[in-house]
């Protein structure tokens, strides 16, 4: 008999791309998602496979999630707001959401105990990434001064930034990082506490088709999408030479699937990336680009955002002891697969009045 998924926030971007892989390996499907419409205007998506059972509810509501997990064999956590900027003014939200929301879910699996738990945690948790100094010696302490970052010194001096193991400590530079901290950590203890096994997968900056263009907080490789799809420049922030993990969103729902199917990941945390690095500025190009809009060049703003990090990518061999995963999909081919999906859809520009509600609350310099 197929196996029952359930997955939290199954309608959105990596929860609809994890149902489609789960549904190709023979998983029965049921996703429970509130519908936010931040993330979706018009409400079931059109992107979701129909063979998805959809329940639409609040993971804080103990009633739609106990209805959700009933029968469910495996349950794959995505549920959350996602948004670094946005978390650190709608703070009791994200709080609310992604930590209040996991303690439902959990004491739900509590009662129903499942046969396996898979939570997405995030890279925020790390703040920035790890670097090395100039004897190879691992820094895994350093952080931006408020007064370096107004005379634009956006890089450290005598480091140098290495992919970023998952024995990194937290440094949580954010409310939306605390909270996904939280979720992780909720995840693991309770689960081998009722001996559910669990894993946290720190996912990267995952990109793909079905991204929402018009969610001004959602991944930067959409909100760059929106800007360009309306003929304007992707705004950039610092000077573009922060560099990030970019991982397909086929890669990102692949590992979700070998989290739940593969033994010998219990009880870790594991990094989910491309395993290699790009700035901000060369994506916002290499988009550009693709897309047909080579004209466009981005606006570096010389800017800064309270809770962005300089570099942070990831050291995913951990993934490939543990899950067997390794990234299948290049930025150049992932990019490009962007751009077919690009050509028939249309975005609301936001990402100017975002700025300025960051601004307005002193949340940029």
């Amino acid at each position: 008999m197929a196996r029952t998924a359930l997955i939290t926030g199954g309608a959105g971007f990596i929860g609809s791309h994890a149902a489609a892989e789960l549904l190709r390996h023979g998983y029965r499907v049921r996703a429970l998602d509130d519908l936010n419409p931040q993330v979706h205007e018009s409400g079931r998506p059109a992107y979701l496979d129909p063979e998805v059972e959809l329940i639409e509810g609040d993971v804080r509501d103990p009633g739609a999630v106990r209805r959700a997990l009933d029968g469910a064999d495996v349950v794959l956590h995505l549920a959350a707001r996602v948004g670094v900027g946005q978390s650190m003014y709608e703070t009791t939200e994200y709080m609310s959401v992604n930590a209040v929301g996991t303690a439902v879910l959990l004491e739900a699996i509590a009662e129903h105990p499942v046969e396996r738990l898979v939570v997405a945690s995030s890279m925020s948790v790390y703040g920035e990434g790890r670097y090395v100094d100039e004897a190879g010696l691992a820094v895994d302490d350093f952080e931006r001064t408020r007064e370096q970052l107004e005379r634009g010194e956006w890089e450290p001096e005598r480091l140098r930034p290495v992919p970023t193991p998952e024995d990194k400590p937290p440094a949580l530079a954010s409310v939306y990082a605390l909270g996904k901290h939280d979720q992780e950590r909720m995840c693991l203890l309770v689960g081998a506490a009722y001996e559910v096994p669990t894993v946290a997968l720190r996912l990267f900056n995952a990109y793909g088709p079905y991204q929402a263009l018009s969610n001004p907080y959602t991944g930067v490789l959409a909100i760059f999408a929106a800007r360009l799809l309306n003929g304007r420049p992707p705004l950039i922030f610092e000077d573009g030479g922060q560099r990030r993990d970019f991982v397909s969103v086929h890669d990102a729902a692949r590992a979700c699937r070998l989290a739940v199917e593969r033994d010998g990941a219990a009880g870790r945390v594991i990094n989910i990336g491309a395993g290699t690095s790009a700035s901000v500025r060369e994506v916002a190009s290499l988009l550009a680009g693709v897309v047909g809009r080579a004209d466009i060049e981005p606006e570096v703003t010389g800017r800064y955002r309270v809770g962005d990090v300089r570099h942070c990518f990831a050291d995913v061999r951990l993934a490939a002891e543990t899950l067997g995963y390794e990234p299948a999909v290049t930025l150049d081919d992932g990019l490009g697969e962007l751009a077919q999906w690009l050509e028939g859809e249309t975005a609301t520009d936001r990402v100017a009045r975002a700025a300025d509600e960051l601004a307005d609350r002193g949340l940029t310099l």
